[in-house]
């Protein structure tokens, strides 16, 4: 899966040749997981139909700020646009789109919401050798570089107007590529190795039946994707799940019970730099596993159980330089227990849900948690989806490795 899965690419053409390029851009993005939404310069039109962009973008193309033929129609607002957008891709850059840039000048819709936008924005000029040479562009360039915009260098060929040398813009594909390892090595996860764990364990009592729990694993998939879109390599260790995963920066490997989810961590643990333990791991266990499936006979069945093997304190107890998390589910005494337990297995974060909690817990889609560390510091999370609340773990890890 491509870094630029799931973001929102705001891609702005100006008029050059080049602009008919765009048609493979916009796919390319499109391939990627990105949506798409294109701003047009009036004159860029002559060379590439809004039509043909709407159709591969699947969303509107913007040009003007209004219809002028059209009196109920709405106002393109660049505002919006602009904090809309993850990325913003002025491709082609003109030497006019460049210096109206560089210089603040604001006459078109294009310009407006470059100038409105909040993230990062890249830049691919086009344009003939003598004007890529000129000193004016050369200055426009540095100001934007210096403005914090990122420049997609132009490459040498072939010009349109028959000349050979350097001034054409990066083909799609090396610029999709550009801004995804520029992405990639801007990540604060970037190198880490991240060990997580979903999902509920089964425990058999033959082969039929089991012991198990509510988990959906639905909080440990999000946490993998959260580690992993902030550039983590990440092994997800899941219990039985029917929750799914794609990228590919995840490596999902499936156990089913406690001592297989044990071994699995244990393997993985050694080459982790942080460690999310949020499975729900059966405490106990059928002490004798019977080879058929036990018959219906009397009104009453007695188990034996016996321990499971505890992950989270095995591993806290040989951590070096591991960042260790665990979760606490709790329905009484729970900030008490969580601490105790953030204690006894040597944890660096422990994050809090209790059952006390309305949407919080299992087989839910929101999340509601405290995070404490090891100093007793509560740092407490509304009620979120669980996507935000993976998040919010992450971001707090970032923040404390980065200290």
């Amino acid at each position: 899966m491509s870094v630029l899965s799931g973001k929102k690419v705001l891609l702005g053409i100006s008029a050059g040749i080049a602009a008919y390029k765009t048609a493979s851009l916009v796919r390319l993005f499109i391939k990627s997981g990105a949506e798409v939404k294109v701003i047009m310069t009036p004159a860029s039109k002559d060379f590439i139909t809004p039509l043909t962009l709407s159709t591969l973008s699947k969303n509107p193309v913007s040009s003007t700020f209004y219809d002028k033929e059209d009196e109920n129609e709405l106002w393109n607002n660049h505002v919006d646009l602009g904090l809309w957008a993850d990325v913003m891709l002025v491709a082609p850059a003109t030497a006019n789109t460049l210096s109206k840039m560089a210089n603040g000048t604001c006459d078109n819709l294009l310009l407006a919401t470059y100038l409105s936008a909040k993230c990062p924005v890249y830049f691919a000029p086009a344009m003939d050798l003598d004007m890529y040479q000129h000193p004016s562009t050369k200055i426009a360039i540095e100001k934007l570089q210096r403005f914090g915009n990122v420049l997609i260098p132009a490459t040498s060929g072939e010009l349109a107007s028959g000349l050979v040398g350097e001034g054409r813009m990066a083909e799609p594909e090396d610029i999709v590529s550009f801004i995804e390892k520029d992405i990639l090595s801007k990540l604060p996860l970037k190198g880490k190795q991240v060990l997580i764990t979903a999902g509920p364990t089964y425990e058999a009592i033959d082969p039929v039946r089991f012991i198990g729990n509510h988990s959906s694993g639905k909080m440990g998939f999000e946490l993998a994707k959260s580690a992993a879109n902030l550039g983590a390599e990440v092994t997800l260790i899941s219990g039985p799940s029917n929750e799914h995963i794609q990228h590919s920066f995840i490596n999902r490997v499936d156990v089913i019970s406690a001592e297989e989810m044990y071994k699995a961590a244990h393997k993985h643990f050694d080459t982790t730099d942080i460690a999310i333990f949020s499975a729900a791991v059966a405490d106990y266990k059928p002490k004798n596993v019977a080879t058929q499936k036990i018959k219906k006979k009397d009104t009453t069945l007695e188990l034996t159980l016996e321990a499971t093997k505890d992950i989270l304190a095995s591993l806290g107890a040989i951590k070096t330089n591991q960042f260790l998390v665990g979760f606490a589910l709790e329905t009484n005494n729970e900030i008490e227990n969580a601490k105790g337990k953030l204690q006894r297995k040597n944890l660096d974060l422990i994050v809090l849900n209790s059952l006390q909690d309305k949407g919080a817990g299992f087989a839910a889609s929101t999340n509601k948690i405290k995070i404490i560390d090891p100093d007793f510091n509560e740092i407490p999370f509304g009620l979120k989806s669980k996507a935000e609340v993976a998040n919010d773990i992450v971001n707090e890890i970032v923040k404390r490795i980065e200290e």
